[in-house]
């Protein structure tokens, strides 16, 4: 199964790219053997959707200075983040939640992980996305579809 969790906060503008992505992929429709969720801004909450899952794909905004909706693909070890001891749980990001979820999972834990971060235009309090990470949104819904394909399979190996 792969699971595909959008991240990130409604209220914050472009920062709601993975909550907004998920409900494009619900209307979308998604095939067998594929579950969404919105993982919001509780990153534990990430921890707990992904036992089951041999794939894991997250998705949230980011910016790092490249143009507005500019789309990365990042392997989930590379962001990792090991929780810190005493850490308050309103720190706890997605980041968090995978390093906690490969300790806790160990030999369950999604065999891939790859996290699309979406460039933000705007992270300022307000409602909706940017045109620019809107478009991206779509491609993203589009690309992320074409890969699972009809059979769950993520890598697009549609034998």
């Amino acid at each position: 199964m792969v699971v595909i969790i959008g991240c990130g906060n409604l209220l914050r503008r472009d920062d709601g790219v993975g909550p907004l992505l998920i409900r494009r992929l619900w209307d979308l429709g998604p095939p067998p053997g594929v579950r969404l969720a919105d993982g919001g801004t509780a990153g534990m909450d990430v921890a707990f959707q992904i036992e089951g899952a041999t794939e894991l794909v997250v998705v949230d905004a980011c910016r790092t200075g490249a143009v507005p909706g500019t789309i990365f693909e990042v392997p989930g070890e590379e962001l990792e983040t090991p929780p810190l001891q005493a850490m308050n749980l309103h720190d706890f990001r997605w980041q968090h939640a995978l390093a906690f979820g490969r300790w806790l999972l160990k030999d369950r834990f999604p065999e891939r992980v790859t996290v699309f971060l979406v460039e933000a235009e705007t992270l300022e309090p307000g409602i909706g996305l940017s045109p620019a990470v809107e478009q991206a949104v779509e491609r993203l819904a589009r690309e992320l579809l074409r890969r699972v394909g009809n059979d769950g399979d993520a890598r697009g190996d549609h034998t």
